[in-house]
Protein backbone atom coordinates (compact mmCIF):
# COMPACT_ATOMS: atom_id res chain seq x y z
CA UNK A 1 0.00 0.00 0.00
CA UNK A 2 2.97 1.86 1.17
CA UNK A 3 4.33 1.48 -2.90
CA UNK A 4 1.07 2.28 -4.39
CA UNK A 5 0.55 5.52 -2.35
CA UNK A 6 4.17 6.58 -3.36
CA UNK A 7 3.75 6.04 -6.91
CA UNK A 8 0.11 7.68 -6.76
CA UNK A 9 1.79 10.89 -5.58
CA UNK A 10 5.06 10.82 -8.23
CA UNK A 11 2.53 10.35 -10.70
CA UNK A 12 1.43 13.97 -11.53
CA UNK A 13 4.69 14.82 -11.80
CA UNK A 14 5.66 11.87 -14.60
CA UNK A 15 6.49 13.03 -18.13
CA UNK A 16 3.11 12.65 -20.24
CA UNK A 17 2.65 12.82 -23.73
CA UNK A 18 0.38 16.19 -24.65
CA UNK A 19 -3.41 15.77 -25.95
CA UNK A 20 -3.35 15.96 -29.54
CA UNK A 21 -6.19 16.32 -31.93
CA UNK A 22 -6.08 13.69 -35.13
CA UNK A 23 -4.39 14.20 -37.36
CA UNK A 24 -2.53 16.92 -35.39
CA UNK A 25 -1.12 20.64 -36.66
CA UNK A 26 2.10 19.87 -35.55
CA UNK A 27 2.56 16.73 -37.49
CA UNK A 28 1.98 18.37 -40.96
CA UNK A 29 4.94 20.67 -40.01
CA UNK A 30 3.43 23.65 -40.01
CA UNK A 31 5.17 27.10 -39.96
CA UNK A 32 4.74 28.87 -36.43
CA UNK A 33 3.07 31.67 -37.81
CA UNK A 34 0.42 29.16 -39.62
CA UNK A 35 0.82 26.89 -35.95
CA UNK A 36 -0.94 30.64 -34.50
CA UNK A 37 -3.42 30.48 -37.20
CA UNK A 38 -1.62 33.76 -38.59
CA UNK A 39 -3.28 34.27 -42.21
CA UNK A 40 -4.73 31.07 -41.59
CA UNK A 41 -8.24 30.12 -43.19
CA UNK A 42 -10.95 27.49 -42.72
CA UNK A 43 -10.18 26.30 -46.01
CA UNK A 44 -6.50 27.07 -46.24
CA UNK A 45 -6.50 24.48 -43.28
CA UNK A 46 -8.30 21.83 -44.69
CA UNK A 47 -6.90 21.89 -47.74
CA UNK A 48 -3.04 21.65 -45.81
CA UNK A 49 -4.52 18.60 -43.69
CA UNK A 50 -6.24 17.07 -46.50
CA UNK A 51 -4.67 17.83 -49.95
CA UNK A 52 -7.01 17.71 -53.10
CA UNK A 53 -7.29 15.95 -55.94
CA UNK A 54 -7.84 16.76 -59.55
CA UNK A 55 -10.88 14.92 -59.59
CA UNK A 56 -11.98 13.95 -62.64
CA UNK A 57 -8.85 15.41 -63.90
CA UNK A 58 -10.49 18.50 -64.37
CA UNK A 59 -7.46 20.96 -64.48
CA UNK A 60 -5.61 18.10 -66.71
CA UNK A 61 -8.42 18.50 -69.44
CA UNK A 62 -8.64 22.11 -69.04
CA UNK A 63 -4.99 22.87 -69.28
CA UNK A 64 -5.46 20.10 -72.59
CA UNK A 65 -8.10 22.44 -73.86
CA UNK A 66 -5.63 25.92 -73.45
CA UNK A 67 -3.09 23.83 -75.41
CA UNK A 68 -5.75 23.30 -78.32
CA UNK A 69 -6.43 27.02 -78.12
CA UNK A 70 -2.80 27.86 -77.98
CA UNK A 71 -2.10 26.29 -81.59
CA UNK A 72 -5.50 26.82 -83.47
CA UNK A 73 -4.75 29.53 -85.46
CA UNK A 74 -1.33 28.24 -86.86
CA UNK A 75 -2.75 24.69 -87.60
CA UNK A 76 -6.28 26.26 -89.31
CA UNK A 77 -4.52 28.88 -91.06
CA UNK A 78 -1.90 25.86 -92.67
CA UNK A 79 -4.82 23.30 -92.81
CA UNK A 80 -6.87 25.30 -94.62
CA UNK A 81 -4.34 25.28 -97.44
CA UNK A 82 -6.94 24.16 -100.34
CA UNK A 83 -9.17 26.67 -99.52
CA UNK A 84 -6.49 29.49 -99.88
CA UNK A 85 -4.35 27.95 -102.81
CA UNK A 86 -6.85 25.87 -104.64
CA UNK A 87 -9.80 28.70 -104.56
CA UNK A 88 -9.31 32.12 -103.17
CA UNK A 89 -6.17 32.81 -105.11
CA UNK A 90 -6.44 29.99 -107.84
CA UNK A 91 -6.85 31.26 -111.23
CA UNK A 92 -10.23 29.22 -111.57
CA UNK A 93 -11.53 31.88 -108.91
CA UNK A 94 -9.66 35.61 -109.94
CA UNK A 95 -8.84 34.52 -113.79
CA UNK A 96 -5.57 36.31 -112.82
CA UNK A 97 -2.50 33.78 -112.85
CA UNK A 98 0.02 34.91 -110.00
CA UNK A 99 2.13 33.98 -107.42
CA UNK A 100 -0.16 34.42 -104.55
CA UNK A 101 -1.17 30.60 -103.98
CA UNK A 102 2.65 29.13 -104.64
CA UNK A 103 4.37 31.00 -101.96
CA UNK A 104 0.78 30.98 -100.03
CA UNK A 105 2.65 28.41 -97.03
CA UNK A 106 5.80 30.27 -96.42
CA UNK A 107 3.93 34.01 -96.63
CA UNK A 108 1.64 32.10 -93.61
CA UNK A 109 4.62 30.48 -91.45
CA UNK A 110 6.90 34.18 -91.72
CA UNK A 111 3.49 36.25 -91.12
CA UNK A 112 2.84 33.48 -88.12
CA UNK A 113 5.99 33.02 -86.70
CA UNK A 114 8.12 36.35 -86.63
CA UNK A 115 5.37 38.06 -84.32
CA UNK A 116 5.07 34.77 -82.65
CA UNK A 117 8.56 34.87 -82.05
CA UNK A 118 8.86 38.34 -80.89
CA UNK A 119 5.74 38.56 -78.56
CA UNK A 120 6.89 35.14 -76.85
CA UNK A 121 10.61 36.68 -76.21
CA UNK A 122 8.93 40.13 -74.90
CA UNK A 123 7.02 38.43 -72.78
CA UNK A 124 9.73 36.78 -71.11
CA UNK A 125 11.38 39.88 -70.03
CA UNK A 126 8.73 42.41 -70.20
CA UNK A 127 5.03 42.84 -68.21
CA UNK A 128 3.32 42.55 -71.64
CA UNK A 129 -0.36 43.30 -71.02
CA UNK A 130 -0.55 43.44 -66.66
CA UNK A 131 -1.13 39.93 -64.92
CA UNK A 132 -2.16 36.29 -66.11
CA UNK A 133 -5.49 37.24 -66.64
CA UNK A 134 -5.12 40.15 -68.35
CA UNK A 135 -2.82 38.89 -71.04
CA UNK A 136 -4.76 35.15 -71.55
CA UNK A 137 -8.29 37.09 -71.64
CA UNK A 138 -7.09 39.86 -74.12
CA UNK A 139 -5.46 37.73 -76.12
CA UNK A 140 -7.91 35.23 -76.56
CA UNK A 141 -10.63 38.14 -77.41
CA UNK A 142 -8.27 39.24 -80.09
CA UNK A 143 -7.86 35.87 -81.82
CA UNK A 144 -11.57 35.74 -81.53
CA UNK A 145 -12.24 39.05 -83.37
CA UNK A 146 -9.73 38.14 -86.12
CA UNK A 147 -11.13 34.78 -86.83
CA UNK A 148 -14.81 36.83 -87.35
CA UNK A 149 -13.07 38.92 -89.63
CA UNK A 150 -11.64 36.14 -91.78
CA UNK A 151 -15.41 34.31 -91.77
CA UNK A 152 -16.23 37.47 -93.11
CA UNK A 153 -13.68 37.39 -96.06
CA UNK A 154 -14.77 33.31 -96.71
CA UNK A 155 -18.18 35.40 -97.46
CA UNK A 156 -17.31 37.86 -99.78
CA UNK A 157 -16.52 37.42 -102.91
CA UNK A 158 -12.76 38.61 -103.66
CA UNK A 159 -12.17 37.47 -107.05
CA UNK A 160 -11.51 40.78 -108.79
CA UNK A 161 -9.13 42.08 -105.83
CA UNK A 162 -6.74 38.72 -105.26
CA UNK A 163 -3.84 40.69 -104.17
CA UNK A 164 -5.84 42.89 -101.25
CA UNK A 165 -7.19 39.61 -100.23
CA UNK A 166 -4.02 37.84 -99.79
CA UNK A 167 -2.07 41.05 -97.91
CA UNK A 168 -5.28 41.57 -95.70
CA UNK A 169 -5.15 37.64 -94.92
CA UNK A 170 -1.12 38.18 -94.10
CA UNK A 171 -2.62 41.21 -91.92
CA UNK A 172 -4.94 38.76 -89.83
CA UNK A 173 -2.37 36.39 -89.79
CA UNK A 174 -0.05 38.77 -88.13
CA UNK A 175 -2.09 40.09 -85.37
CA UNK A 176 -3.70 36.73 -85.10
CA UNK A 177 0.17 35.05 -84.21
CA UNK A 178 0.55 38.56 -82.01
CA UNK A 179 -1.81 37.90 -79.45
CA UNK A 180 -0.93 33.68 -79.84
CA UNK A 181 2.21 34.54 -78.67
CA UNK A 182 1.75 36.46 -75.42
CA UNK A 183 -1.25 33.50 -74.88
CA UNK A 184 0.97 30.63 -75.43
CA UNK A 185 3.92 31.88 -73.53
CA UNK A 186 1.84 33.11 -70.22
CA UNK A 187 -0.09 29.84 -70.45
CA UNK A 188 3.31 27.99 -70.17
CA UNK A 189 4.46 30.07 -67.22
CA UNK A 190 1.07 29.38 -65.45
CA UNK A 191 1.46 25.70 -66.02
CA UNK A 192 4.79 25.96 -64.40
CA UNK A 193 3.25 26.30 -60.95
CA UNK A 194 1.52 22.88 -61.02
CA UNK A 195 3.45 18.99 -61.48
CA UNK A 196 4.92 18.24 -64.23
CA UNK A 197 2.50 16.24 -66.14
CA UNK A 198 0.21 19.08 -66.42
CA UNK A 199 2.64 21.15 -68.72
CA UNK A 200 2.32 17.43 -70.82
CA UNK A 201 -1.49 18.49 -70.39
CA UNK A 202 -0.76 21.84 -72.78
CA UNK A 203 1.55 19.88 -75.35
CA UNK A 204 -0.74 16.96 -75.71
CA UNK A 205 -3.74 19.63 -76.54
CA UNK A 206 -0.87 21.51 -78.80
CA UNK A 207 -0.83 18.03 -80.59
CA UNK A 208 -4.46 17.57 -80.06
CA UNK A 209 -5.46 21.13 -82.08
CA UNK A 210 -3.50 19.87 -85.08
CA UNK A 211 -5.78 16.46 -85.32
CA UNK A 212 -8.88 18.49 -84.87
CA UNK A 213 -7.99 21.02 -87.25
CA UNK A 214 -6.97 18.23 -90.13
CA UNK A 215 -10.72 16.30 -89.29
CA UNK A 216 -12.84 19.57 -88.96
CA UNK A 217 -10.93 20.12 -92.22
CA UNK A 218 -11.66 17.27 -93.71
CA UNK A 219 -15.37 16.68 -92.46
CA UNK A 220 -16.10 20.28 -94.16
CA UNK A 221 -14.49 19.68 -97.65
CA UNK A 222 -16.74 16.73 -97.65
CA UNK A 223 -20.00 17.51 -96.44
CA UNK A 224 -20.44 20.92 -97.18
CA UNK A 225 -22.37 22.37 -100.43
CA UNK A 226 -19.11 24.41 -101.84
CA UNK A 227 -15.56 25.12 -100.48
CA UNK A 228 -16.79 28.58 -99.34
CA UNK A 229 -19.32 26.79 -97.37
CA UNK A 230 -16.56 24.47 -95.84
CA UNK A 231 -14.31 27.62 -95.51
CA UNK A 232 -17.40 29.44 -93.32
CA UNK A 233 -17.89 26.31 -90.81
CA UNK A 234 -14.33 25.40 -90.44
CA UNK A 235 -13.00 29.21 -89.21
CA UNK A 236 -16.32 29.42 -87.37
CA UNK A 237 -15.44 26.35 -85.11
CA UNK A 238 -12.07 27.40 -84.52
CA UNK A 239 -13.87 30.97 -82.68
CA UNK A 240 -15.93 28.34 -80.36
CA UNK A 241 -12.49 26.39 -78.98
CA UNK A 242 -11.49 29.99 -78.55
CA UNK A 243 -14.27 30.92 -76.31
CA UNK A 244 -14.22 27.92 -74.45
CA UNK A 245 -11.11 28.28 -73.73
CA UNK A 246 -11.47 32.10 -72.74
CA UNK A 247 -14.58 30.31 -70.16
CA UNK A 248 -12.49 27.32 -69.42
CA UNK A 249 -9.95 30.01 -67.52
CA UNK A 250 -12.06 31.60 -65.34
CA UNK A 251 -13.41 27.63 -63.70
CA UNK A 252 -9.23 27.46 -62.89
CA UNK A 253 -9.60 29.62 -59.58
CA UNK A 254 -12.57 27.45 -58.70
CA UNK A 255 -10.98 24.21 -58.37
CA UNK A 256 -9.38 23.41 -55.04
CA UNK A 257 -6.86 21.39 -56.49
CA UNK A 258 -5.20 24.59 -58.70
CA UNK A 259 -6.12 26.71 -55.64
CA UNK A 260 -4.16 24.19 -53.63
CA UNK A 261 -0.96 24.65 -55.75
CA UNK A 262 -1.37 28.42 -56.14
CA UNK A 263 -1.30 28.43 -52.39
CA UNK A 264 1.50 26.43 -52.08
CA UNK A 265 3.48 28.73 -54.44
CA UNK A 266 2.91 31.82 -52.59
CA UNK A 267 4.17 29.91 -49.42
CA UNK A 268 7.15 28.94 -51.13
CA UNK A 269 7.25 33.02 -52.01
CA UNK A 270 6.78 33.29 -48.45
CA UNK A 271 9.66 31.04 -47.30
CA UNK A 272 12.04 32.84 -49.83
CA UNK A 273 11.49 35.90 -48.55
CA UNK A 274 11.86 35.39 -44.91
CA UNK A 275 14.99 33.21 -45.94
CA UNK A 276 16.36 37.01 -47.86
CA UNK A 277 15.69 35.53 -51.72
CA UNK A 278 13.92 38.08 -53.61
CA UNK A 279 10.83 36.38 -55.49
CA UNK A 280 9.25 39.47 -56.35
CA UNK A 281 12.41 41.46 -57.82
CA UNK A 282 13.71 40.84 -61.71
CA UNK A 283 14.46 36.87 -62.06
CA UNK A 284 18.18 35.89 -62.91
CA UNK A 285 17.05 35.48 -66.61
CA UNK A 286 21.09 34.30 -68.11
CA UNK A 287 21.24 32.17 -64.85
CA UNK A 288 17.78 30.17 -65.49
CA UNK A 289 18.43 29.81 -69.24
CA UNK A 290 21.74 28.53 -68.46
CA UNK A 291 20.73 26.29 -65.83
CA UNK A 292 17.52 25.22 -68.26
CA UNK A 293 19.27 25.02 -71.57
CA UNK A 294 19.69 21.01 -71.81
CA UNK A 295 16.39 20.85 -72.20
CA UNK A 296 15.86 24.19 -74.21
CA UNK A 297 18.20 23.38 -76.51
CA UNK A 298 15.79 19.45 -76.71
CA UNK A 299 12.56 21.68 -77.13
CA UNK A 300 14.78 23.55 -80.44
CA UNK A 301 15.87 21.26 -82.03
CA UNK A 302 12.67 19.25 -81.60
CA UNK A 303 10.60 21.14 -83.30
CA UNK A 304 13.11 23.16 -85.69
CA UNK A 305 12.97 19.00 -87.14
CA UNK A 306 9.95 18.90 -87.35
CA UNK A 307 8.75 22.38 -88.96
CA UNK A 308 11.50 21.69 -91.41
CA UNK A 309 9.53 18.87 -92.87
CA UNK A 310 6.20 19.75 -91.84
CA UNK A 311 4.15 21.14 -93.75
CA UNK A 312 6.02 22.62 -96.49
CA UNK A 313 8.01 19.34 -97.90
CA UNK A 314 5.39 16.73 -96.23
CA UNK A 315 2.14 18.68 -97.91
CA UNK A 316 4.14 18.37 -101.84
CA UNK A 317 4.87 14.39 -101.65
CA UNK A 318 2.76 13.14 -103.86
CA UNK A 319 1.01 9.05 -103.95
CA UNK A 320 3.68 6.92 -105.87
CA UNK A 321 1.12 4.62 -106.58
CA UNK A 322 -2.17 4.91 -108.58
CA UNK A 323 -3.30 1.59 -106.16
CA UNK A 324 -2.54 3.22 -102.90
CA UNK A 325 -5.55 3.08 -100.78
CA UNK A 326 -6.16 6.53 -100.05
CA UNK A 327 -7.02 8.52 -103.35
CA UNK A 328 -5.36 11.67 -104.97
CA UNK A 329 -8.17 14.13 -103.42
CA UNK A 330 -6.89 12.95 -99.52
CA UNK A 331 -3.77 12.10 -99.81
CA UNK A 332 -2.08 14.76 -98.37
CA UNK A 333 -4.75 15.55 -95.91
CA UNK A 334 -4.54 12.00 -94.72
CA UNK A 335 -1.01 11.18 -94.73
CA UNK A 336 0.31 14.61 -93.86
CA UNK A 337 -1.81 17.09 -91.95
CA UNK A 338 -4.33 14.15 -90.06
CA UNK A 339 -1.03 11.32 -89.64
CA UNK A 340 1.41 14.04 -88.57
CA UNK A 341 -1.06 15.61 -85.70
CA UNK A 342 -2.99 12.66 -84.71
CA UNK A 343 0.36 10.59 -84.32
CA UNK A 344 1.85 13.97 -82.92
CA UNK A 345 -0.54 13.95 -80.36
CA UNK A 346 -0.21 10.19 -79.58
CA UNK A 347 3.51 10.21 -78.82
CA UNK A 348 2.66 13.36 -76.54
CA UNK A 349 -0.21 11.84 -74.54
CA UNK A 350 2.68 8.58 -74.01
CA UNK A 351 4.39 10.80 -71.93
CA UNK A 352 1.91 10.73 -69.11
CA UNK A 353 2.43 6.82 -68.48
CA UNK A 354 6.43 6.69 -69.81
CA UNK A 355 8.88 9.21 -69.12
CA UNK A 356 12.30 7.99 -71.12
CA UNK A 357 15.11 8.71 -71.68
CA UNK A 358 15.49 10.78 -68.61
CA UNK A 359 16.84 14.59 -68.73
CA UNK A 360 20.27 13.89 -68.77
CA UNK A 361 20.16 11.33 -71.91
CA UNK A 362 16.91 13.25 -73.93
CA UNK A 363 19.54 14.88 -76.37
CA UNK A 364 20.38 11.66 -78.00
CA UNK A 365 17.13 11.16 -79.46
CA UNK A 366 16.60 14.15 -80.19
CA UNK A 367 19.55 14.84 -82.15
CA UNK A 368 19.34 11.21 -83.95
CA UNK A 369 15.63 13.35 -84.98
CA UNK A 370 17.87 15.15 -88.38
CA UNK A 371 17.70 11.80 -90.29
CA UNK A 372 14.04 12.55 -91.49
CA UNK A 373 15.30 15.60 -93.24
CA UNK A 374 17.27 13.27 -95.68
CA UNK A 375 14.28 10.77 -95.88
CA UNK A 376 11.47 13.19 -96.58
CA UNK A 377 14.22 14.38 -99.08
CA UNK A 378 14.10 11.09 -100.88
CA UNK A 379 10.43 10.38 -101.07
CA UNK A 380 8.14 11.80 -104.02
CA UNK A 381 8.28 15.25 -102.83
CA UNK A 382 7.56 17.46 -105.92
CA UNK A 383 7.19 21.30 -104.85
CA UNK A 384 4.98 23.24 -106.83
CA UNK A 385 6.69 24.70 -110.11
CA UNK A 386 9.79 23.13 -109.30
CA UNK A 387 11.42 20.20 -111.98
CA UNK A 388 12.52 17.85 -110.09
CA UNK A 389 16.35 16.32 -110.62
CA UNK A 390 17.22 14.39 -107.31
CA UNK A 391 16.50 10.85 -107.85
CA UNK A 392 13.57 9.03 -105.69
CA UNK A 393 14.77 6.69 -103.63
CA UNK A 394 11.46 6.02 -101.27
CA UNK A 395 8.69 5.28 -104.06
CA UNK A 396 6.42 3.17 -102.03
CA UNK A 397 3.53 4.67 -100.10
CA UNK A 398 3.66 2.85 -97.45
CA UNK A 399 7.32 3.56 -96.81
CA UNK A 400 7.25 7.43 -96.93
CA UNK A 401 3.79 6.85 -94.50
CA UNK A 402 5.67 4.99 -92.01
CA UNK A 403 8.30 7.68 -92.05
CA UNK A 404 5.54 10.24 -91.53
CA UNK A 405 4.01 8.38 -88.45
CA UNK A 406 7.63 7.47 -86.71
CA UNK A 407 8.51 11.48 -87.49
CA UNK A 408 4.59 12.86 -86.00
CA UNK A 409 5.14 10.35 -83.07
CA UNK A 410 8.92 11.19 -82.17
CA UNK A 411 8.15 14.78 -82.65
CA UNK A 412 5.26 14.93 -79.90
CA UNK A 413 6.56 12.40 -77.40
CA UNK A 414 10.17 14.42 -77.56
CA UNK A 415 8.88 17.74 -77.53
CA UNK A 416 6.50 17.31 -74.29
CA UNK A 417 9.40 15.58 -72.14
CA UNK A 418 11.37 18.50 -73.35
CA UNK A 419 8.64 21.13 -72.13
CA UNK A 420 8.50 19.27 -69.03
CA UNK A 421 12.00 19.01 -67.47
CA UNK A 422 12.42 22.56 -68.45
CA UNK A 423 10.56 23.79 -65.43
CA UNK A 424 12.42 20.98 -63.12
CA UNK A 425 15.81 22.21 -63.97
CA UNK A 426 15.88 25.27 -62.35
CA UNK A 427 15.01 26.06 -58.88
CA UNK A 428 11.44 26.02 -58.18
CA UNK A 429 10.15 29.55 -57.94
CA UNK A 430 12.34 30.19 -60.89
CA UNK A 431 10.00 27.43 -62.97
CA UNK A 432 7.43 29.94 -64.55
CA UNK A 433 10.77 32.17 -66.29
CA UNK A 434 11.82 28.76 -67.18
CA UNK A 435 8.48 27.45 -68.87
CA UNK A 436 8.43 30.77 -70.62
CA UNK A 437 11.55 30.53 -72.00
CA UNK A 438 11.11 26.79 -72.73
CA UNK A 439 7.71 28.37 -74.98
CA UNK A 440 9.74 30.48 -76.59
CA UNK A 441 12.18 28.07 -77.87
CA UNK A 442 9.50 25.85 -78.77
CA UNK A 443 8.35 29.23 -81.17
CA UNK A 444 11.85 29.48 -82.29
CA UNK A 445 12.93 26.27 -83.33
CA UNK A 446 9.13 26.18 -85.60
CA UNK A 447 10.11 29.48 -87.07
CA UNK A 448 14.02 28.07 -87.23
CA UNK A 449 12.55 25.02 -88.97
CA UNK A 450 10.15 26.79 -92.04
CA UNK A 451 13.02 28.88 -92.45
CA UNK A 452 14.94 26.30 -93.37
CA UNK A 453 12.73 24.59 -95.10
CA UNK A 454 13.08 27.03 -98.21
CA UNK A 455 15.96 25.43 -99.02
CA UNK A 456 14.68 22.19 -99.93
CA UNK A 457 12.92 22.90 -103.21
CA UNK A 458 16.35 24.39 -104.39
CA UNK A 459 18.67 20.93 -103.40
CA UNK A 460 15.88 18.67 -104.98
CA UNK A 461 16.12 21.18 -107.83
CA UNK A 462 20.04 21.04 -108.64
CA UNK A 463 20.50 17.22 -107.16
CA UNK A 464 22.87 18.25 -104.57
CA UNK A 465 23.77 14.37 -104.12
CA UNK A 466 25.93 14.81 -107.63
CA UNK A 467 27.28 18.36 -106.44
CA UNK A 468 28.66 15.96 -103.24
CA UNK A 469 30.53 14.04 -106.34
Amino acid sequence: MICANHEAEKSPFLPTEPVRLTPAWEENNLPNDELNFKGMTMERARMELHPPNDKLMLVFLTLMIHGVGTLMPWNMFITAKSYFVDYKLSQNYTSVESEYGTYFLSYVGFASQIPNLLFNWLNIFMNLGGNLTKRIVYSILIEVIVFVVTVVLAMIDSSDWPGAFFWITMITVVILNMAGGIYQNTVYGMVAKLPFKYTGAVVLGSNISGTFASIISILSSQFASSVRTAAIYYFITAMFVLLLCFDTYFALPLNKFYRYHEMLKEKEAETHKKAGIDVDGRPPFWKIFKQAFPQLFNVFFTFFITLAVFPAVHSDIKRSSPDFVVGDELYVSITCFLTFNLFAMLGSLTTSWVTWPKPKHLVWPVVLRAVFLPLFLFCNYRPLGIERLLPIYINDDWVYWGIAVLMAYSSGYLSSLGMMYAPQSVESHHAVTAGMFAAAMLITGIFSGILFSMVFPLIVRTNFLEWLH
